[in-house]
């Protein structure tokens, strides 16, 4: 938990992929983009995904951007959209070559629960996950910061005894406070693989403390939601959160030149 208020906020994008170049994409977003974001922008990456098809739409990439609240994005937007083409030069070379890698994406920016971590905090703490879970949970209208602090006083501890730990609790901006993003760092396959058999009520397993914990709390879930989707993410070579900083131009393997 965050000892000050996060006053930040987020920008989520969901990256559709063109054929097999994932990777390609992840090392242009992260190496190629980032610090350039940081420098001109005051932007830090947050974190990028890979999402693991077998548990959603694939092939697909989940980026997420750390912005110094809305009027810092409204800097980053503005000096963005200066120019008639709505890029400004650095942006128009990157996007030129994303355009080899993606097809497309949607946005969302996200405000997050004024007691999460920001990226920095989060590496100074050394969060890690061997695999991601990226929960959407939509709520009754205007009901959003209500459920952020249900996830505080119930969530957090539920998941906490299966080892997951909260990565980012937020809510969807510019629409009608219905919509949450919670992301999880999971230890390991295994925690995962219990966690599911403990919250999905699985014929024939028999709970532990943790399992009956999770059970608990998927009741109140089910009680205090309107819709739950769940799909698991892999963290790219050079997110934060894998490496423990932020990317830099150091970790360009291309030569790639911004210009």
């Amino acid at each position: 938990m965050s000892s000050g208020a996060n006053l930040k906020v987020y920008t989520h994008e969901f990256i559709d992929i063109r054929g097999a170049k994932r990777p390609q994409y992840m090392h242009h977003m992260t190496a190629n983009w980032s610090p350039i974001a940081q420098e001109e922008r005051n932007q830090l990456c947050f974190g990028v995904w890979g999402v693991i098809g077998t548990t959603d739409r694939w092939p697909r990439v989940i980026n997420m951007w750390e912005e110094d609240g809305f009027s810092g994005l409204a800097k980053g937007l503005g000096h963005e959209t200066g120019r008639p083409n709505m890029q400004d030069a650095k942006l128009e070379k990157w996007w030129n070559e994303a355009a080899n890698y993606r097809n497309g994406g949607f946005d969302r920016v996200l405000i997050p629960a004024p007691w999460t971590r920001t990226i920095g905090q989060l590496t100074a703490d050394g969060v890690r996950g061997v695999v991601y879970a990226h929960e959407m949970v939509t709520v009754e209208r205007g009901a959003a910061p209500d459920f952020l602090e249900l996830v505080r006083t119930e969530m957090v501890p539920a998941y906490g005894t299966a080892g997951f730990e909260l990565v980012a609790a937020m809510r969807t901006s510019m629409g009608d406070n219905s919509e949450c993003v919670l992301i999880w760092a999971i230890p390991t396959w295994d925690a995962w693989a219990r966690f599911e058999l403990a919250i999905n009520d699985v014929t024939g397993v028999e709970l532990d403390e943790s399992g009956r914990a999770l059970q608990h709390w998927q009741r109140t879930l089910l009680a205090r939601s309107t819709g739950i989707h769940r799909f698991l993410m892999l963290a790219a070579p050079l997110c934060p959160l894998k490496i423990g900083r932020q990317p830099a131009r150091s970790d360009r393997v291309d030569n790639w030149d911004e210009g």
